[in-house]
Order: structure tokens, then sequence, then C-alpha cells
């Protein structure tokens, strides 16, 4: 869970493989704003199943690392293609109280087909929600329990409520940097997103590749032998590593 939850701030482990963990919000944005485009490509020249839940262990890209990571960055495709470069709003301490605000403002939809306003924070909030939906959806089709499906909107609405407490207290824009000096996780909203989409895609993951119960799975498929336990340990894809 986000250390700035809590009294004591935890760090968190450091990221295996790009992007490399949370701590540097430009970094993490710049690796995204390559990485998607990139996959989309890939998907357009028919190089890959889309979406990644589609796929099983025969196909290219099949493994669980893949899928989990792949469909991450398909939520994430939506915030990426916000324009107008304001990013800033997802990653600078001095603009999250507006970006939060927007988002808070905005009015849920369940939509994954969008049109954008042209006003920053509204096409931010538009876009992130599109992404909750697309792995909503997903999470549908790999079938994923239903009680891990619902409220997906609602439990991020709430993260992002107690996030906006921690920035109206005072000096949260200090606390932001030294956070980010020390390798720690503060509630930038990119942060936020990235981490809440990073979990939903673990779920969907684990039900496309991994079926609907892990133990019976590992029984049924030639996997290796720690695979399974790393997945369950594991907090990103990157953690998959080498397997």
């Amino acid at each position: 869970m986000f250390g700035w939850l809590h009294s004591k701030v935890q760090k968190s482990p450091a990221a295996k493989q790009p992007p490399a963990g949370l701590a540097q919000p430009d970094t993490l944005l710049e690796d995204l704003r390559q990485r998607v485009p990139r996959y989309l490509a890939d998907i357009d020249q028919g190089k890959l199943i889309y979406p990644a839940c589609k796929r099983t262990l025969a196909d290219a890209a099949g493994d669980v690392g893949s899928v989990w990571d792949h469909t991450r960055l398909e939520a994430m495709q939506y915030v990426i293609a916000v324009l107008g470069g304001e990013f800033g709003l997802l990653t600078d301490a001095a603009r999250q109280l507006d970006m939060i605000d927007g988002f808070l403002f905005q009015r849920p939809h369940e939509n994954t087909v969008i049109d954008f306003t042209g006003t920053a924070t509204v096409d931010f909030s538009i876009a992130i929600l599109a992404g909750l939906n697309w792995l909503t959806h997903c999470a549908e089709l790999a079938g994923v329990p239903l009680a891990q499906q619902t409220g997906t909107l609602r439990h991020f609405r709430k993260l992002v409520t107690l996030a906006q407490r921690w920035w109206l207290t005072e000096g949260a824009n200090e606390r932001c940097g030294q956070m980010l000096a020390d390798g720690e996780q503060p509630p930038l909203m990119l942060h936020l997103v990235w981490s809440e989409y990073t979990r939903l895609a673990k779920q969907i993951a684990a039900a496309a590749i991994l079926g609907g119960s892990i133990d019976r799975s590992a029984q049924l498929v030639a996997l290796p032998p720690d695979l399974i336990p790393r997945f369950e340990a594991a907090g990103d894809p990157g953690d998959l590593a080498n397997i």
C-alpha cells in the first residue's frame, strides 16, 4: 500500500526493470510515452493479440508477465492520448490539487471510446476513467471473479480523496520533494493511476493466463516451478523477469 497513507512512511522496493518504480514521475511518464505508442504499433501490425487478456500461453507475449504489463499499457493509452502537453497535472506537486479537484468533480462514465474537451483537467479525468473502464471490460473477458470486478471506480475515487487530504495538509509540497529524493512514493496522480492500473491488470493476467484457480492451473500446465509464488508476491511485472 502507499507509504503516504501511514504516519510512518515505508520505502517501496525498487522495481527490477523499466519503468523503474514510481519514485521519479518524469522518468515514468517518459517511459510510458514511448512504450504505449510502440505497443499500439505492434498491435496495429498484427504482431500481438489484442486485448492482451485474450492471449494464451502459446501466443506471442502470452506469458503472465507480458499480459500483466500490456494490459496496464492498454489502460494507460487514454491518458497518453490527452493533447496539450499538460502532463504536469499528473507529476508536479504544485498542480496536484487542481488535478485532484478536477477528477473528483468529473462525473463517472462507462466509456472506452471517448472525446476530449480541450480542458486538461477534464480530459485527464475522462481518460483516467476510461482506463479503469477498460480494465473492467478486460476483467469480464478474462473471467476475473465478480467480487474483484465491482467497485473499481469507487475504490479509485476513495484513493484520490485520501490523496486530496494529504495535499491539503501544511508542507505537502515539501514532503513530496523529500519523499521523491528518498526514493519513496508520494500521492502524485500519475502514481495513483499507474499503481491502480497495475493492481487491476495483475488480477486480469492471473485469470487470463493462470486460470480461475492458480493452484489448479499449476497442475495442468507446464509452468516454471517458481512462477506461482513469484507472481503472487510480485508488485510489478518486472518482478517476474528471468522466468
